[in-house]
């Protein structure tokens, strides 16, 4: 019934009253999920977000947070638009992360087109830190794209340079500079666009798991000590992995050719969701909302899970498109 479903959009067109478009199931087994049609829409179906090339993160509350060229746009669980940070302090982030902490929730963002790292209150919108390229670091700053932002335990922060240098920095709480890790290239212990980072905590201690997207083989992940110690290879063979995202033993992927994958502790594939068949089309940001398929993603960009192991997945895309998954039970 639902790969009919995917086959008839597929060859019909999408159709964007949400009420004649079905849900689609993806995945297998313990990851399986149904798509909710229109979810984040306006009433008259169109995105509210603009241009997307960003990431997605959830509150305590169950708040969902994606970020878009023009700013950071915050959902209810049912989608709709409860708060917004649109401005040229919050444009453009192309990573986020979450984190409680004493004083409130945060978020930190790695803002590439700018050239800096931020953390704000999940609340109200607040910088209240910047992190510009270290000039401690003793290095020659010829560009500073970062990508990715992951936070340690102890608040220590990590700003991967993925558009430029592949160094990774480590700053304190503070964001005082504390070292860098990693070199461009595509031998094993090099990165060739360390373009996605999480604080891997499925094991102990937990760990760096980085998505060294472009590296020849493509599609590899790789886990590094939060001292910046190389650990070993994760996998290979995700295509172009964009960023991750952990819930529990579980890791989900976004693959920028257009699906998510998720693994399992051992890092072995558990489900593929949202594939999409067409090379000119997976990968292609350019795929307006008129030419969107229900249950199919062009290039997925983030990822996170809320409470209950639902999916919200961002593809970068020119109008801007976040999705709901509902795991099933």
């Amino acid at each position: 019934m639902y790969l009919a479903a995917v086959i008839l959009l597929s060859l019909t067109g999408p159709v964007f009253a949400a009420d004649k478009v079905q849900p689609v199931r993806m995945g297998c087994g313990i990851m399986t999920f149904d798509t909710v049609p229109g979810w984040g829409l306006s009433p008259e179906g169109k995105s509210q977000i603009g241009p997307t090339h960003g990431s997605v993160v959830i509150d305590k509350a169950g708040n969902i947070y994606t970020s878009a060229d023009a700013g950071v746009f915050v959902f209810s669980p049912d989608g709709k638009i409860i708060r917004r940070f649109v401005d040229d302090q919050h444009s453009r982030i192309h990573d986020m992360k979450i984190r409680a902490e004493a004083d409130g929730e945060f978020i930190y963002g790695a803002r590439n087109a700018n050239g800096e790292g931020i953390k704000f209150n999940a609340e109200t919108g607040a910088i209240v830190l910047k992190l510009p390229f270290p000039k401690e670091s003793g290095l020659t700053q010829k560009a500073f794209n970062p990508t990715a932002i992951a936070v340690a335990s102890n608040g220590d922060i990590y700003l991967s340079d993925g558009y430029a240098s592949d160094h990774i920095f480590k700053f304190d709480k503070t964001g005082k500079y504390l070292m860098h890790f990693g070199v461009k290239g595509n031998e094993l212990k090099q990165f060739n666009t360390a373009h996605g980072m999480v604080l891997d905590t499925r094991y102990e201690p937990a760990r760096l798991l980085i998505c060294d997207r472009n590296h020849s083989p493509k599609g590899r992940l790789l886990h590094y000590s939060l001292q910046g110690e190389f650990i070993g290879e994760v996998i290979t063979g995700l295509g172009m992995p964009t960023s991750a995202a952990i819930h529990g033993d579980y890791v989900s992927v976004p693959d920028l050719q257009g699906r998510v994958v998720i693994l399992d502790k051992s890092n072995t594939i558990m489900a593929v969701l949202g594939y999409n068949p067409d090379p000119a089309k997976g990968g292609n940001y350019s795929i307006p909302q008129s030419q969107w398929v229900e249950g199919i993603f062009s290039g997925t960009h983030g990822s996170y899970w809320d409470k209950d192991g639902n999916l919200y997945v961002q593809d970068w895309n020119m109008n801007g498109r976040i999705m709901k998954l509902v795991r099933v039970k």
